[in-house]
């Protein structure tokens, strides 16, 4: 083979090779990670659990958990419990929100990696292929908590509001996410407790966020600490 023939060819396939991946990087939406795979979760159950009265009575904040990580079932209860779909003919979901707007979004920090909680296909989408669990909050247990959840607000979805109003009602709705869990974690007898002690700017930097996108809150999910 011709020598100089050779070295154009060489040139052209490595100038195709840098084209795809350019391509497959423009193409792959924002934040994900191609090592990190989504999880589709299991179909909710919707039946059991304690009453309500009882569910009351029972709900409480604890910052003791165990390192046992959450049954598939339960973790797709949990998620569908704290903002899921429940009414499907209009997308509507088990917490309240402002205008519909449905501007929360809720992440899931896990040893193997941060995920998108998707309501519509009820799947985790991957967005970071490592352990982020530390940057959710400036308590020592965080780090070890088998689930962190962030809720994430993104002012995009609200409207022609002010600022002063996003504010408000990203945290009203935030709120009413955060006591599904409490409920949810009360009827199945797990540790749960909602957060604010954050280091936002970082954890909005690790996560990648938009300038449209906040940091509210951040919630620990897990089974109790056994007592010694």
């Amino acid at each position: 083979m011709n020598k100089k023939f050779y070295l154009l060819t060489m040139l052209a396939l490595t100038g195709l090779m840098i084209c795809s991946t350019l391509i497959l990087a423009v193409n792959s939406p924002a934040g994900t990670n191609p090592e990190l795979k989504s999880i589709q979760l299991l179909p909710p159950q919707t039946d059991g659990g304690k009453p309500l009265m009882q569910v009351l009575k029972d709900r409480k904040s604890s910052r003791e958990f165990g390192a046992e990580k959450l049954p598939p079932q339960i973790l797709s209860n949990l998620l569908w419990a704290a903002n899921g779909i429940n009414r499907q003919d209009s997308g509507k979901r088990t917490a309240p929100s402002a205008v519909n707007w449905q501007e929360i979004d809720v992440y899931v920090a896990m040893a193997e990696g941060l995920y998108l909680y998707d309501a519509k296909g009820h799947v985790l989408k991957p967005v970071l292929a490592q352990d982020v669990r530390a940057a959710t909050g400036r308590q020592e247990f965080v780090k070890d908590v088998p689930v962190n959840l962030i809720y994430v607000a993104d002012f995009t979805r609200m409207g022609d509001v002010s600022a002063e109003e996003k504010v408000f009602y990203s945290a009203a709705d935030t709120g009413f996410i955060a006591e599904n869990v409490y409920l949810y974690c009360a009827s199945e007898g797990l540790a749960t407790v909602v957060r604010n002690l954050i280091d936002k700017p970082a954890l909005s930097k690790i996560m990648k966020l938009r300038a449209e996108q906040r940091v509210i809150l951040a919630q620990s999910v897990g089974y109790p600490k056994k007592q010694q």
